[in-house]
């Protein structure tokens, strides 16, 4: 079946970066209860480092030539160019819902300390500002800092929002405790360049002992999809280029997941939980992770790659809400994110893909991902079995 033919946005991690919920989420114009799988899916999260600079020609480059350079060499400059706050504030699903939940449930900030982990341009500040927060602390790392004191000044928050530039676990409050952590910390395959390891340290450190971190819940999905005409034009187009064989860049592209949108028509097998964190409790090691899945067919079809994507729930307000970055959901600049695999697996209805996925941070880079697929199928009409390793960067 194939997909993506008109798609000019398909993202290779190396050039940038189930049951469903009731939640509640609004917009301006009209308030409706929909369901996490219906809820909502945009863009990217990162920006590539060879694209033309358009800000302050003192900004922070980075040349992308090097090979050797990972995500953390260029993490915190790229948050510095507005065009990715530009993109993540575009992002309804995720925008709007952050909104929803502090305007909606204004009694969970009425007069209270608020610590705004990651703060970007200060939009989830301004939101909780607004709502009544007594005081808001707006931690950012990058340059863009600088810009969010100035649109903190221009809306009249002053007195409110105190922008603090810095890496949170380089920086000291102005108060002994805060009431309220938020942050939006996801990145692709929900840990992919996460800033989940600075919210645990700001809990740990200055959440009060009731304080509540939002969002608070966060759960990783895989399903798996038919995707021959994609896999071939992305894949195994280096088995033969112009005549030539360039095989070895074909094991690279086998080892790199894609993060890009998937049609919801390709999804072959049920949608399987994977992992839940629980943000007010959990500890950073519990990143690293290995679990079981077991994928039943839905059709008889093919199997070509194994797509993950993460759920987010704010479970403290006076209505469940949250969002999905789920292929049955609207879009989100996380989009999903597809693993190929090296076999072309026929599957028959109720027919079961088992096996494992191992999820750990990189050891030279905790931001990047390292993942293991342990896979097998004992089929009618094929059998494999299959280890795979990617690596997220």
């Amino acid at each position: 079946m194939g997909r993506r033919k008109n798609n000019q946005t398909s993202t290779s991690l190396n050039n940038t970066q189930h049951q469903a919920t009731k939640v509640c989420f609004d917009d301006d114009e009209e308030e409706e209860n929909i369901n996490l799988d219906d809820s909502i899916v945009a863009t990217e999260k990162a920006i590539a480092m060879d694209d033309v600079t358009m800000s302050d020609p003192n900004a922070p480059f980075v040349d992308g030539g090097d090979d050797d350079k990972t995500s953390a060499d260029y993490y915190f400059d790229s948050y510095s160019h507005f065009g990715i706050h530009e993109e993540m504030l575009k992002d309804g699903v995720r925008t709007k819902t952050y909104q929803n939940v502090i305007f909606q449930n204004k009694f969970l900030f009425k007069d209270k300390v608020v610590l705004d982990v990651g703060a970007g341009t200060g939009i989830l500040s301004l939101f909780c500002a607004k709502a009544g927060a007594a005081h808001v602390y707006a931690v950012e790392c990058s340059h863009i800092a600088n810009m969010a004191k100035e649109i903190v000044e221009s809306n009249g928050f002053s007195n409110v929002i105190t922008v603090l530039k810095g890496k949170i676990e380089d920086i000291e409050l102005p108060v002994a405790k805060v009431d309220i952590i938020i942050s939006e910390w996801m990145g692709y395959f929900l840990l992919f360049e996460n800033m989940l390891n600075s919210v645990l340290y700001a809990r740990d450190k200055w959440l009060v002992s009731d304080g509540i971190v939002l969002p608070d819940k966060a759960s990783l999905y895989l399903t798996a999809i038919e995707d021959a005409e994609y896999k071939e034009d992305k894949i195994e187009f280096w088995n033969n280029v112009y005549g030539f064989d360039m095989t070895c860049i074909k094991k690279q592209a086998m080892g790199e997941p894609l993060v890009d949108t998937v049609d919801q028509n390709q999804i072959v097998t049920n949608c399987q939980l994977l992992k839940t964190m629980d943000i007010s409790k959990m500890v950073s090691g519990d990143t690293s992770f290995t679990v079981p899945f077991k994928l039943v067919a839905e059709r008889d079809d093919y199997i070509h790659a194994l797509v993950a994507y993460f759920d987010v729930s704010f479970t403290k307000c006076h209505k469940l809400m949250g969002f999905s970055t789920g292929p049955r959901s609207r879009a989100t600049h996380w989009k999903q994110t597809v693993l190929y695999l090296e076999d072309v697996l026929t599957i028959c209805q109720g027919e079961a893909l088992i096996g494992s996925m191992t999820v750990a941070p990189n050891k030279k880079n905790p931001r990047d991902i390292d993942i293991t697929i342990n896979y097998s199928l004992n089929g009618r009409r094929c059998v494999a079995s299959r280890t795979q390793h990617y690596k997220m960067r």
